[in-house]
């Protein structure tokens, strides 16, 4: 029996169409991989095992087999989106442990597919801050597990950078894709509002938060993303030569960029050059009201998120968290520093088609109990390590991930390509520019 786990989605995905395996084969192996790695690694809030292989079988026997582009592909799903039959506890105890009715529209469309969900992955409480760990798991890096996944998204990172699913699901409200994305080697997309159906928590946190694929290959991206998306995201003939914006400077003031993420950069800027492609150092005119403008909005809308809840069941982080955004709800939801935000950044994307980033300031803290610590200490090491995520959940504007260079351990480091609104297709372009120059390893060495 061929073990398919390791393999791409697009590779799974033909040899099921073209009968060369089926889905329950496909399916058994990730499981086999995930009962033998994840009590390491803690992806998995819910393994599905069960589920999983009967929804394999019902997949094998569809008259459409031949035709569905993620046919008998094993993913993952932040447990934050609705699987029928499964609850969506949100990495809380205060949240109500009943199945859900029926799938979240994003869940719903994979399964059209082809795909199958093989378990619910972990995620902080309310899916709040950048470590994965809490009530019901930590999530760790498959490539240095002494260190966080990253959040929100965490689990879904960690389950496919280990193999156990070529594709998960996330989303990304300040950078909970990206964040967890770049921690371990995967490439991301967070798309612009209104290409992927949201409908995340009460109200998308004011907008900010969009559905999206996690991977190991652009092509595997692709794939899941033209499941996901409301319209198509094509491709270019011919991009051209882009004007590519390179900056280091921190968004937030203070943070200073570690060596191995700077060299990453200019990593890929070389690259890009090279593929002919104009690359500039510029620095974006970031107001310095951003950081506070980002803090209001982030604690706005975990105080939606936990308004109806048990306070009394939430983490001590959680509570401040929700409690100082409480009054700031209204003008947050007005959306006046978000469009002032957008303002003062269009001059820059007129001048400029893609902005090239650091995707961390650092690598992620230790994978320890966050959720036991201070609030304050949980901001400061979210803000001093993931600073460059956060204005573009704030504009709404498409941005990536894409794996670039190592630390010192081995473990992946990361850029981010932002670009204005509509231009996933170019993004997705320059990171398969970038993967075809510069390849990375796909999974982490855990065998």
């Amino acid at each position: 029996m061929t073990d398919w786990a390791g393999r791409t989605a697009a590779e799974i995905a033909a040899a099921v169409r073209e009968k060369r395996t089926t889905p329950r084969e496909v399916v058994v192996r990730h499981l086999a991989r995930i009962e033998r790695l994840d009590g390491r690694i803690g992806a998995f809030r819910a393994v599905r095992a069960e589920a999983a292989l009967t929804e394999a079988d019902e997949v094998g026997a569809r008259g459409d087999l031949g035709e569905l582009p993620l046919a008998g592909v094993p993913v993952a799903v932040k447990d934050n989106l609705a699987v029928r039959g499964e609850s969506v506890r949100v990495g809380s105890a205060a949240t109500p442990d009943a199945p859900a009715g029926s799938d979240h529209v994003t869940v719903a469309r994979l399964r059209a597919a082809g795909a199958v969900v093989v378990g619910l992955t972990n995620v902080p409480e309310l899916c709040v801050f950048g470590t994965t760990d809490g009530v019901h798991g930590t999530a760790r890096n498959p490539w240095d597990p002494a260190r966080s996944a990253g959040g929100s998204s965490g689990g879904s990172a960690a389950a496919v950078a280990a193999g156990m699913v070529p594709l998960a699901l996330g989303n990304d409200g300040m950078g909970s894709l990206r964040i967890p994305a770049a921690n371990c080697g995967l490439v991301t997309l967070k798309p612009g509002h209104g290409v992927v159906p949201a409908g995340i928590g009460d109200g998308d946190w004011f907008g900010m938060s969009e559905n999206g694929p996690l991977a190991t290959t652009v092509e595997d991206l692709r794939l899941m993303l033209a499941v996901l998306a409301d319209t198509a995201v094509r491709s270019r003939e011919d991009p051209g030569a882009l004007r590519v914006a390179a900056s280091l400077r921190s968004p937030l003031a203070g943070v200073t960029v570690s060596r191995p993420y700077a060299d990453a950069v200019r990593e890929a800027a070389g690259v890009l050059m090279k593929a002919g492609h104009q690359v500039r150092r510029a620095e974006p005119p970031y107001p310095a009201s951003l950081g506070a403008n980002a803090l209001a909005h982030w604690t706005a809308g975990t105080s939606v998120d936990a308004r109806e809840l048990d306070r009394r069941l939430l983490s001590r982080r959680t509570r401040v968290h929700a409690a100082l955004g409480r009054p700031l709800v209204r003008r947050a939801a007005a959306g006046a520093a978000r469009q002032a935000l957008r303002d003062r950044l269009e001059p820059f994307f007129a001048e400029y088609d893609v902005l090239l980033t650091p995707a961390l300031a650092r690598r992620s803290p230790r994978a320890v109990a966050w959720h036991e610590r201070g609030w304050l200490r949980n901001i400061a090491a979210n803000s001093a390590y993931s600073p460059f995520t956060p204005p573009w959940n704030l504009t709404g504007w498409p941005a990536m991930a894409v794996p670039v260079g190592t630390l010192p351990s081995g473990a992946p480091t990361a850029v981010q390509l932002v670009g204005r609104p509509g231009s996933e297709a170019t993004l997705l372009e320059l990171a398969e520019r970038i993967e075809a120059l510069r390849p990375w390893r796909r999974t982490a060495p855990l065998d």
